[in-house]
Protein backbone atom coordinates (compact mmCIF):
# COMPACT_ATOMS: atom_id res chain seq x y z
CA UNK A 1 0.00 0.00 0.00
CA UNK A 2 1.07 3.59 -0.45
CA UNK A 3 2.34 5.95 2.61
CA UNK A 4 -0.17 8.55 3.22
CA UNK A 5 -0.12 10.90 5.76
CA UNK A 6 -3.01 13.04 6.79
CA UNK A 7 -3.52 16.21 8.35
CA UNK A 8 -6.01 17.30 10.97
CA UNK A 9 -8.94 18.62 8.95
CA UNK A 10 -9.04 16.06 6.86
CA UNK A 11 -9.49 14.22 10.02
CA UNK A 12 -12.03 16.04 11.60
CA UNK A 13 -14.27 16.85 8.48
CA UNK A 14 -14.28 12.72 7.76
CA UNK A 15 -15.13 11.52 11.22
CA UNK A 16 -18.01 14.01 11.66
CA UNK A 17 -19.83 12.66 8.69
CA UNK A 18 -19.05 9.50 9.51
CA UNK A 19 -16.83 8.86 6.90
CA UNK A 20 -13.30 8.32 7.90
CA UNK A 21 -13.33 5.04 6.73
CA UNK A 22 -12.64 6.12 3.66
CA UNK A 23 -9.39 6.65 4.39
CA UNK A 24 -9.01 3.27 5.19
CA UNK A 25 -10.28 1.93 2.11
CA UNK A 26 -8.99 4.22 -0.14
CA UNK A 27 -5.11 4.21 0.96
CA UNK A 28 -5.07 1.60 3.65
CA UNK A 29 -3.04 2.85 6.88
CA UNK A 30 -2.75 6.34 7.35
CA UNK A 31 0.06 8.07 9.29
CA UNK A 32 -0.31 10.78 11.33
CA UNK A 33 2.36 12.92 13.36
CA UNK A 34 1.69 13.64 17.45
CA UNK A 35 0.96 17.45 16.80
CA UNK A 36 -2.25 16.34 14.61
CA UNK A 37 -3.41 14.64 17.31
CA UNK A 38 -3.19 16.97 19.70
CA UNK A 39 -5.13 19.80 16.85
CA UNK A 40 -8.21 17.37 17.16
CA UNK A 41 -9.86 18.75 20.25
CA UNK A 42 -13.50 17.57 19.55
CA UNK A 43 -14.13 14.67 21.72
CA UNK A 44 -16.30 12.81 18.98
CA UNK A 45 -13.66 13.14 16.58
CA UNK A 46 -10.92 12.11 18.56
CA UNK A 47 -12.50 9.23 19.59
CA UNK A 48 -12.79 8.17 16.31
CA UNK A 49 -9.70 8.99 15.02
CA UNK A 50 -8.23 7.08 18.10
CA UNK A 51 -10.40 3.99 17.96
CA UNK A 52 -9.21 3.36 14.21
CA UNK A 53 -6.66 0.56 14.40
CA UNK A 54 -5.46 1.60 11.02
CA UNK A 55 -4.44 5.24 11.70
CA UNK A 56 -0.82 5.39 13.41
CA UNK A 57 0.19 7.92 15.23
CA UNK A 58 4.04 8.58 14.32
CA UNK A 59 6.40 10.87 15.87
CA UNK A 60 8.89 13.00 13.69
CA UNK A 61 12.55 12.09 13.76
CA UNK A 62 13.96 15.65 13.05
CA UNK A 63 12.61 18.03 15.91
CA UNK A 64 14.71 20.54 14.89
CA UNK A 65 13.04 21.11 10.87
CA UNK A 66 10.39 22.59 12.86
CA UNK A 67 11.55 25.88 13.35
CA UNK A 68 11.77 26.30 9.16
CA UNK A 69 8.28 26.32 8.49
CA UNK A 70 6.28 27.75 11.63
CA UNK A 71 5.89 30.87 9.88
CA UNK A 72 2.57 30.71 8.65
CA UNK A 73 1.88 26.90 9.38
CA UNK A 74 0.50 24.77 11.89
CA UNK A 75 1.85 22.64 14.00
CA UNK A 76 -0.19 20.23 12.61
CA UNK A 77 0.94 20.69 9.04
CA UNK A 78 4.97 21.39 10.02
CA UNK A 79 5.05 17.87 11.32
CA UNK A 80 2.73 16.22 8.58
CA UNK A 81 5.29 17.70 6.13
CA UNK A 82 8.41 16.49 8.08
CA UNK A 83 7.24 13.16 8.35
CA UNK A 84 6.05 13.02 4.77
CA UNK A 85 9.68 13.50 3.94
CA UNK A 86 11.04 11.59 6.56
CA UNK A 87 8.82 8.60 5.30
CA UNK A 88 9.27 8.95 1.91
CA UNK A 89 5.06 9.31 1.58
CA UNK A 90 3.20 8.70 -1.72
CA UNK A 91 0.30 11.23 -0.31
CA UNK A 92 -0.27 14.64 1.65
CA UNK A 93 -4.17 14.92 2.67
CA UNK A 94 -4.54 18.49 4.00
CA UNK A 95 -6.22 21.18 3.43
CA UNK A 96 -4.87 24.54 4.25
CA UNK A 97 -4.11 26.34 1.17
CA UNK A 98 -0.70 27.67 1.94
CA UNK A 99 0.40 24.29 3.44
CA UNK A 100 -0.81 22.64 0.51
CA UNK A 101 1.38 24.89 -1.76
CA UNK A 102 4.35 24.87 0.59
CA UNK A 103 4.36 20.82 0.28
CA UNK A 104 3.74 21.11 -3.49
CA UNK A 105 7.13 23.56 -3.01
CA UNK A 106 9.07 20.68 -0.80
CA UNK A 107 7.79 17.96 -4.01
CA UNK A 108 4.96 16.11 -1.78
CA UNK A 109 1.94 14.95 -3.63
CA UNK A 110 -0.94 16.69 -1.87
CA UNK A 111 -4.68 16.11 -2.19
CA UNK A 112 -7.37 17.00 0.04
CA UNK A 113 -10.75 15.99 1.32
CA UNK A 114 -12.69 16.95 -1.58
CA UNK A 115 -10.14 14.61 -3.23
CA UNK A 116 -10.26 12.00 -1.41
CA UNK A 117 -14.04 11.89 -1.72
CA UNK A 118 -13.91 12.00 -5.44
CA UNK A 119 -11.60 9.40 -5.20
CA UNK A 120 -13.95 7.58 -3.18
CA UNK A 121 -16.23 8.05 -5.24
CA UNK A 122 -14.63 7.25 -8.74
CA UNK A 123 -13.38 3.82 -6.92
CA UNK A 124 -17.08 2.53 -5.85
CA UNK A 125 -16.89 3.87 -1.86
CA UNK A 126 -19.21 6.72 -2.29
CA UNK A 127 -22.43 6.90 -4.08
CA UNK A 128 -23.07 10.49 -3.90
CA UNK A 129 -20.33 13.92 -3.44
CA UNK A 130 -23.43 16.20 -2.95
CA UNK A 131 -24.64 14.84 0.28
CA UNK A 132 -21.11 14.47 2.09
CA UNK A 133 -20.53 18.39 0.70
CA UNK A 134 -23.38 19.58 2.70
CA UNK A 135 -22.72 17.89 5.49
CA UNK A 136 -19.63 19.11 5.59
CA UNK A 137 -20.89 23.06 5.14
CA UNK A 138 -23.21 22.06 7.74
CA UNK A 139 -20.68 20.60 10.44
CA UNK A 140 -18.72 24.51 9.52
CA UNK A 141 -16.51 22.98 6.75
CA UNK A 142 -15.44 26.24 4.81
CA UNK A 143 -16.37 25.26 0.62
CA UNK A 144 -16.17 28.46 -1.55
CA UNK A 145 -19.13 28.20 -4.14
CA UNK A 146 -16.77 27.96 -7.17
CA UNK A 147 -14.66 24.66 -5.04
CA UNK A 148 -17.83 22.99 -4.54
CA UNK A 149 -19.24 23.30 -8.53
CA UNK A 150 -16.01 21.69 -9.85
CA UNK A 151 -16.17 19.18 -7.28
CA UNK A 152 -19.45 18.58 -8.29
CA UNK A 153 -18.80 18.83 -12.09
CA UNK A 154 -15.99 16.27 -11.22
CA UNK A 155 -17.94 13.50 -9.75
CA UNK A 156 -20.57 14.15 -12.47
CA UNK A 157 -22.98 15.12 -10.24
Amino acid sequence: MRKVIANTTPLIALANTDRLDILHKLYGTILVPQAVMDEIISEPAKQRVRSSSWIKIEEIKDQAQKDYFRARLHAGEVEVMILAREQKADLVIMDDDAAKKTAKFLGLNVTGTLGVLLKAKKEGHLDKVEPVLNELICDGFFIGDTVRRYALREAGE
